[in-house]
């Protein structure tokens, strides 16, 4: 029986969902993180289970070819870059395999995955960023939550970030010290500033810096508004966020403009949007497009239908497929959500969308009872899931498409399950990888009404 502490010479075979290596020890699984599959390592076990470990790499006996030099100096320790020590090939080999399994393993599903769409960029490619900001050994620091942790690994310059965001971050750090301006201690419930938001429009090159604050003000906002403008250029929104509750949950409901716009704009499949910090919004642009161009493929529109949009966010997917179709109905919680969906159907001149507010299984219901019959349905949830009221309801407007986009293969697969089970048929699946060197990957699957 294998125990804590011990070395063990130890083959990689696979690798899990989350981005750690697996290998086998008399019957055990290994999981080790920063692995990759045909290493061969020398491994210290630091945690036994009855049926598994967790082991550290002490040395690599042989690299697997997979291998490249790590270029993050804090990947290990932000847990975010997963694979940022594999060649991105590799890397999109491990999220095929991943989709792959989890439609067999929890959906039961046999059907082949079509090859996964790589994402046109790897670095800086997000147009968001949330940065926790604490104080940490006397120290302020803003960064990333390690792993299961709320410690903060101080870094400014993430490689997924776009490189301005950086300049912007400590810009606000410097005015935090210059002025200072308390920062949020979660055990306490005290201090001001929680985290520092910042988004970008790929396209348009607006960005937007929103302060979530434990409280209704700062002092020397006007202070901060000018270090702010002489910083960037291209910054033309300065909000506040007010969260003041004890949560995890990063935004708070109210938002008050210090600068400029309470939003900003981008341009997404030919459509511009306005995005205000609640609104969901892709944080790969780039990839986004290719991810809406196989939800696009798959609903196979004729110009005949109508086609309903739940957890519509801003609205990107439906006003993308409104030239396509004869009516888009979009469905979201968020309230500004909503209203940004609204307001860019209007700029766009798309006449044939309309939006409402309310929790998606209430809507699925509540069109349902209207006797509304989709052609198709678009289903984009959180990481979460479907709830099942909304398959079921789905299934009541006799929708004979569904195209679910999906960031968790896993919920996915279930979810792809529930479907079956309400006559409902798994036909095509995609991955696109729209978070390069994190375990992250979305998938787009349509399902086709079994008498259709």
């Amino acid at each position: 029986m294998p125990r804590k502490n011990d070395l063990v010479t130890l083959d990689v075979t696979d690798m899990t969902h989350e981005g750690s290596g697996v290998g086998h020890l008399d019957g055990m699984a290994v999981f080790v993180p920063a692995s990759a599959v045909g290493d061969r390592l020398l491994v210290r076990l630091v945690k036994v289970n009855k049926t598994h470990c967790f082991g550290k790499i002490e040395q690599v006996l042989t690299p697997s070819p997979d291998r490249v030099p790590p270029d993050c100096p804090v990947s290990r320790r932000c847990g975010g870059c997963v694979f940022r020590h594999v060649s991105y090939e590799a890397e999109l080999r491990y999220k095929q395999a991943f989709v792959q399994q989890n439609l067999r393993r929890i959906g039961g599903i046999e059907l082949e995955v079509e090859p996964i769409l790589p994402s046109p960029r790897t670095e800086g490619y997000r147009n968001k960023a949330q940065y926790p900001v604490r104080m940490q050994k006397g120290k302020l620091a803003a960064g990333f939550f390690a792993p299961r942790t709320h410690e903060v690994i101080d870094c400014h310059d993430c490689r997924l970030q776009p490189p301005g965001f950086a300049r912007i971050l400590e810009t606000v750090l410097g005015y935090l010290r210059d002025c200072r301006v308390p920062v949020y201690d979660e055990t306490a419930g005290t201090g001001l500033v929680r985290h520092v938001y910042l988004r970008a429009g790929q396209r348009s090159g607006e960005t937007m810096v929103c302060l979530v604050v434990n409280g209704d003000r700062l002092p020397h906002e006007r202070e901060l508004v000018e270090r702010l403008r002489a910083c960037d250029p291209r910054i033309v929104s300065i909000v506040l966020n007010v969260n003041d509750r004890p949560t995890n949950v990063i935004l708070g409901r109210e938002t008050r403009v210090l600068y400029g716009k309470g939003q900003i704009s981008d341009v997404l499949c030919g459509v511009e949007f306005d995005l205000s910090p609640q609104s969901f919004y892709q944080v790969n642009s780039p990839g986004a497009e290719r991810l809406y161009g196989v939800a696009a493929d798959f609903a196979a529109l004729t110009g005949e239908e109508t086609v309903i949009d739940l957890y519509c966010g801003a609205g990107t997917i439906g006003l993308s497929l409104a030239g396509r179709c004869k009516e888009v109905i979009g469905v979201e919680v968020v309230p500004q959500a909503v209203e940004n969906a609204v307001a860019n159907a209007r700029r766009a001149g798309i006449s044939n969308a309309r939006f409402f507010c309310a929790d998606a299984a209430e809507a699925a219901a509540r069109l349902a009872r209207e006797g509304i019959r989709p052609g198709v349905v678009i289903l984009d949830p959180p990481r979460k899931g479907c709830e099942e009221a909304v398959l079921e309801s789905v299934a009541r407007m006799a929708s004979g498409r569904v195209v679910m986009v999906s960031c968790n293969s896993a919920t996915m697969a279930r979810d792809c399950a529930v479907f079956a089970r309400l006559g409902y048929e798994t036909v095509r699946c995609r991955p696109v990888d729209m978070f390069p060197r994190t375990a992250h990957v979305e998938a787009v699957v349509l399902l086709v009404k079994a008498e259709t």
